[in-house]
């Protein structure tokens, strides 16, 4: 397992971004790993009716307090910016429900050091024991990795995964335009069709310890369209412009 707290080799300044919405069972514990691993945060609030809010302040956690719900997409670009506001190197995306493993954050900065703007962790680019997500989940995973392989000519093995690494470029480039809505995959399109180097690391992520995913039943087909039509249209305009 990675080193979290060894240092990285350019000593870049590393920000782990926490979008959080209604994750009030696990945010606590989730930046308490980050905190353990020596690195900067910040928790984006979007908008949570339950103690999120609440207990981000009862532990002097820092916290950005979306006025009101923005999506996903809405609160990662806001961390993307509070990261070039304050001039960081690095940012990484940690989700609040403590699905993905701060000890791998190395590896997706190394990823960076290389030469990577972006840098996804991938639960099947090697075989891990971590969660594995469901079978129809990983069927649209399956399908995504396909439709960006056919609009930009690069295969990825994890194209939903959230837990990413963006480096100036990267961060410079989603502070412009940012997805809203499941902005995972058309976030990488985006990335590729703007000539940025995408790359993978291999990561272990664990079972959701709190709060529920927005994608499941008739919701995941929805997901699958608009993820689908919104990678086509991302290509397309890059095309045209």
């Amino acid at each position: 397992m990675p080193d979290c707290v060894e240092k990285n080799s350019k000593s870049l300044r590393v920000l782990v971004i926490v979008p959080a919405y209604n994750e009030q069972d696990a945010i606590l514990a989730t930046v308490e790993k980050i905190c353990a691993c020596g690195l900067d945060y910040v928790i984006v609030n979007d908008g949570s009716t339950d103690d999120t809010l609440a207990i981000c302040r009862e532990h002097n956690l820092n916290v950005l307090d979306l006025p009101q719900n923005l999506g996903i997409g809405g609160a990662v670009q806001a961390g993307h910016k509070y990261a070039r506001r304050f001039d960081y190197d690095v940012d990484v995306q940690v989700d609040g429900d403590g699905q993905h493993d701060p000890t791998f954050i190395p590896k997706l900065v190394e990823l960076i050091e290389d030469g990577a703007d972006l840098a996804i962790g991938s639960r099947f680019l090697e075989e891990t024991e971590g969660f594995q997500s469901t079978f129809m989940r990983r069927v649209g995973i399956t399908w995504l990795s396909f439709w960006i392989k056919l609009f930009t000519g690069r295969r990825l093995t994890d194209p939903t995964s959230g837990f990413r690494a963006c480096g100036r470029r990267a961060i410079e480039l989603f502070c412009k335009s940012y997805p809203m809505d499941y902005p995972e995959p058309d976030s990488i399109a985006h990335a590729i069709r703007a000539g940025l180097s995408v790359r993978e690391a291999p990561v272990s992520m664990l079972e959701r310890q709190g709060g529920r995913s927005s994608i499941g039943g008739l919701s995941s087909i929805y997901y699958m369209i608009k993820v689908s039509l919104a990678i086509w249209i991302t290509c397309w305009s890059h095309k045209r412009g």
